[in-house]
């Protein structure tokens, strides 16, 4: 995870996108606080999945529930 300020992030906005295309995450700071975070697509359903965490019934498999929403997004591309 690389931290960077809003301006670093309008400044030097090409090299930050492909950091995230390589699969790096980016947290965009303003002010000292988080406002911001920039993920590849591909990360996105994987973190949708793990927040979910918690959420789920107990009854419900993490893994297997990860696999099945990976494999429904994966037919958009």
């Amino acid at each position: 995870m690389t931290i960077v300020t809003a301006t670093e992030m309008q400044n030097n906005f090409g090299r930050f996108l492909k950091m995230v295309q390589e699969g790096h995450e980016i947290v965009i700071i303003k002010n000292g606080t988080e406002v911001a975070r920039l993920i590849s697509k591909a990360q996105t359903v994987s973190f949708l999945a793990d927040t979910l965490v918690g959420v789920l019934s107990s009854d419900v498999d993490e893994k297997q529930a990860r696999a099945e929403r990976m494999a429904r997004y994966e037919s958009f591309d």
